[in-house]
């Protein structure tokens, strides 16, 4: 089994038998044998962080997949990148997903090792560690750290963070008192893990499964439960197998399991920021899949999986429920059953045994779904020529076809100065539209969830049309129009929307358009200035690079074109 190991990627110094020499010699100084110098070598990327309580786990994690590689005959190697802790970032960790898949790229393709486990769980690490892997394209398994357990409030089960948003709902609408809320933010994250519902964090999980690129059945294993440390020791065992016929992200991430990945996307009713990290994933290998596909996967995808934020139940639900196998089991027949996974196993294969038991309360058959259409779709319009998504699952079947006065937040400041305002000119019926909140112009933050007005809120008000080109939590809930597409920071046509002007929003024509004449938009748009870009480090990288949300919002450089997605650092 012996494959480059210690002498894969030697450092460069004039004389690769001295590098060999140098680099063993400080091995060993690790206490690693010359026999175990001999082994194939395995890299565990770990992503712990003081910042980061979905990892806290991490630790008994990579224990666990260092078991499985030296059961299996490999040397286990761990190493750090960067961890992205999605409520400990400013403005945002979309803003460091790119770092974070640059940080695990160039550490696959310059370290020595033939192939790699990547441990994360919270929402961007996970997109990130597959952005990079499908770069580097070096034999990979994904491994993440699984959904937190529930707490419990009077009776109720809770968990971040569809719980958060609801219960901070009742408390800006005076339903519950201070030391209510403040008892319930001890509740809310009471284990390690990720969220405990159908948020980015376990969409993004179930999507790794889906596209074959973590074992079958893991996904949903919550990470308190000792099945979780079983994957993991059997993801070490696997990786090492995988030494004797590679397979390569390239060969794993494919239209088909591409297009695998959005079907049950739709039928779990999954968040909408895995749209645009799907979409990132899939263009480090020139994949692309159009907007027209999407909605046609959707219209023809039913939900299927009872949890919240759309439904009912929790992650520990879903998975002990049957998981992503028993969602594939009901979608069977409009998946692509030849796509592959880290093991070679077919989709087919892997479907060819019923399981003994799937619970229908919380993952319904295909004749009994919870909506005959799937959960997320694109829209677009005069105000978002480039597209928008919106989450009809989650949202108010009411907004569905309906035509508001816009009640216009030119920033994130202005929102936070002015959405609580007593003198704010706003009624139920109104469309409020937040702008300057995309990629460039400020990260693109999950602000689209913008709280209804807390004198509407305190008058019952739960739901209004809201539109923005920020993303939204995939916890969140609501008639919500996200990714507004270009930008207002570009000078995307959102741009032209003013206080008062009608908006019209239809969910049958998947469209959303600003009632006002071409040349009043032209008008307005001849007056928009572009706000100053940072000018030094990463920040100054990611504001002249990074595209836009249907592209995944990814660096330009950092795409790969078809004719070379072949090509492999490995």
């Amino acid at each position: 089994m012996s494959k480059k190991g210690i002498r894969g990627n030697l450092t460069n110094y004039g004389d690769a038998e001295f590098a060999g020499f140098l680099r063993r010699s400080f091995a060993r100084s690790m206490g690693l044998s010359t026999e175990m110098l001999e082994k194939p070598i395995i890299g565990i990327v770990m992503t712990p962080s003081g910042f980061n309580s979905c990892h806290r786990g991490m630790p008994e994690l990579v224990d666990a997949v260092s078991r499985g590689v030296l059961a299996a005959g490999a040397l286990p190697r761990a190493f750090p990148t960067i961890s992205l802790g999605e409520v400990f970032l400013k403005p945002t960790s979309m803003v460091y997903r790119n770092l974070m898949a640059m940080d695990t790229e160039e550490m696959l393709s310059a370290q020595p090792m033939d192939a790699v486990v990547l441990i994360g769980g919270c929402d961007k690490t996970v997109p990130a560690q597959l952005m990079g892997a499908a770069s580097a394209n070096i034999p990979a398994i994904q491994l993440v750290t699984g959904p937190m357990s529930t707490g419990r409030h009077k009776g109720e089960r809770l968990a971040a963070c569809t719980d958060c948003r609801r219960f901070w709902g009742k408390y800006r609408a005076d339903e519950i008192d201070a030391h209510e809320i403040a008892d319930i933010e001890g509740k809310l994250s009471t284990t390690s893990g990720t969220c405990g519902v159908m948020g980015t964090a376990s969409t993004m999980a179930c999507i790794a499964e889906t596209l074959g690129m973590s074992l079958p059945d893991t996904a949903a294993i919550p990470s308190v439960h000792s099945a979780r440390l079983v994957a993991a020791v059997k993801t070490g065992e696997a990786i090492v197998r995988m030494l004797d016929k590679p397979i390569k992200p390239g060969e794993i991430i494919t239209e088909k399991s591409v297009e695998n990945a959005f079907r049950v996307l739709m039928a779990i009713s999954g968040s909408t920021n895995a749209i645009v990290h799907l979409t990132a994933i899939a263009g480090r290998l020139g994949i692309r899949i159009s907007d027209e596909r999407l909605n046609q996967i959707s219209d023809e995808t039913p939900v299927l999986v009872n949890l919240k934020p759309v439904g009912e139940g929790y992650m520990e639900d879903f998975h002990a429920a049957g998981g992503v196998r028993a969602v594939l089991q009901e979608i069977k027949h409009l998946l692509h059953l030849d796509t592959i996974n880290v093991v070679g196993q077919t989709l087919g294969e892997i479907l060819s045994e019923p399981l003994d038991f799937v619970d229908r309360t919380y993952v319904r058959e295909l004749k009994d779904p919870i909506s005959p259409v799937g959960g997320l779709i694109s829209v677009s319009g005069n105000i978002a020529p480039d597209g928008a998504i919106f989450k009809r699952a989650a949202a108010t079947p009411d907004l569905f076809e309906v035509t508001g006065r816009a009640v216009v937040f030119e920033g994130l400041e202005d929102l936070a100065n002015r959405i609580d305002a007593p003198d704010l000119d706003v009624k139920a019926d109104d469309v409020l539209v937040l702008k300057n909140a995309g990629p460039v112009a400020a990260g693109m933050p999950e602000a689209g969830y913008l709280p209804i007005p807390k004198k509407l809120a305190r008058r019952g008000v739960k739901d209004m049309l809201r539109i923005s080109d920020a993303r939204m939590s995939g916890t969140a809930f609501g008639t919500i129009v996200l990714h507004m597409s270009p930008e207002t920071g570009v000078g995307g046509p959102l741009a032209a929307v003013q206080n008062g002007d009608l908006i019209r929003f239809s969910v049958k024509e998947k469209s959303i358009t600003l009632l006002v004449d071409d040349q009043t938009i032209e008008k307005r748009m001849a007056q928009w200035k572009p706000a100053a870009k940072p000018k030094r480090g990463y920040q100054s990288l990611y504001a002249r690079t990074v595209m836009q949300a249907p592209d995944g919002c990814d660096f330009d450089f950092l795409t790969s074109d078809p004719e070379i997605n072949n090509n492999s650092t490995g």
